[in-house]
């Protein structure tokens, strides 16, 4: 193979800037809660939750996160199974059509997951 037929291959580095930059090396994490080794809640199912409550539609939480509909609907119906109680209540049809909203158990998840990750950030301060 001569020169002409090298062919120019270009190494990217894989660029992560985070949302708050600080100076020099910072350690971070964040929290997930499993149950019997399956993924209850995260940030994304965090997020999720609080864009429902916001917006009182799966389908317009998921899409303000970029999230395509039938993957929020699998992790609302995985959550819910994996509670102690629903998290989300979902009605369909009716006068104003289907909406969805946090039951008492989801605001309380999202409450406790949030002291959580508070609690893992002071930890690594």
């Amino acid at each position: 193979m001569n020169k002409t037929e090298e062919h120019a291959y270009h190494v990217r580095k894989v660029r992560r800037f985070s949302h708050d930059p600080q100076p020099g090396y910072v350690i971070k994490g964040r929290v997930w809660l499993e149950k019997d080794g399956e993924l209850y809640l995260g940030w994304g199912r965090i997020k999720l939750l609080e864009n429902i409550d916001k917006f009182g539609s799966i389908a317009s939480a998921a899409q303000a996160m970029g999230l395509g509909y039938r993957n929020a609907w699998l992790w609302v119906q995985a959550m819910n199974r994996l509670a102690p109680s629903p998290l989300i209540e979902v009605v369909t049809g009716g006068t104003g059509g289907s909406h969805a909203k946090l039951t008492d158990e989801g605001h309380k998840a999202v409450a406790e997951y949030k002291q959580l990750h508070e609690k893992l950030q002071e930890a690594l301060k």
